[in-house]
């Protein structure tokens, strides 16, 4: 059977695909990812994929009879997306955009299987609800939590209850990875499938 490659160096995606008993390895896809600044004509939906494909093809190239898993992570928030923060000053900024509010949580999975010419993409949208934040908490969190490498600068599997009051939908796909799209196309493909 082919390697299974990760075309991502998140160890949050790493690690739920562990603790599914899925075998891969990773390669980093390198590449530049999109954001509204970049693409203003793309919708978060739109910019999502565009990056997890983008980062399938880049990982494809080099690896033509692997099968390739990327995906991509944005947080949207009152007409805004957010990405990865520059700096701790654009966290903190972030973190008190959210404060309060629901914002929009969507992973965009792409899985290439070259062997059976199978390309396959979807999108998991999860509705994540703040608690109101005062900037002392939001300055504790960001002493705990290193937030630069992270879309909206939270991670809801690090002390997120400190900023988190409800969650509507999937969790795997906060932490970056909806296993419930990943897990049954490893199934199928690990079953000799697509």
């Amino acid at each position: 059977m082919p390697d299974l490659i990760l075309a991502s160096a998140s160890p949050r995606r790493q690690d739920l695909l562990e603790e599914a008993g899925i075998h891969f390895r990773v390669e980093h896809p390198d590449i530049d990812e999109w954001d509204s600044l970049t693409h203003p004509e793309l919708s978060p939906h739109e910019i999502a994929l565009a990056n997890a494909r983008r980062k399938a093809e880049v990982v494809h190239l080099r690896n033509k009879d692997s099968v390739i898993l990327a995906a991509d992570t944005v947080v949207y928030c009152a007409g805004r997306l957010l990405g990865k923060p520059a700096d701790t000053k654009e966290a903190e900024e972030m973190l008190l955009w959210l404060s309060g509010r629901t914002h929009e949580v969507l992973t965009a999975v792409a899985w290439c299987n070259p062997a059976v010419h199978v390309i396959r993409e979807q999108v998991a949208r999860t509705w994540v609800t703040f608690r109101p934040l005062e900037k002392k908490v939001i300055e504790a969190y960001m002493a705990k939590v290193h937030v630069l490498d992270k879309a909206g600068a939270y991670a809801m599997q690090e002390h997120g209850c400190d900023l988190i009051e409800r969650l509507e939908g999937s969790k795997t796909n906060v932490i970056g990875l909806p296993m419930e799209i990943v897990e049954p196309w490893w199934r199928e493909w690990h079953r000799g499938g697509a």
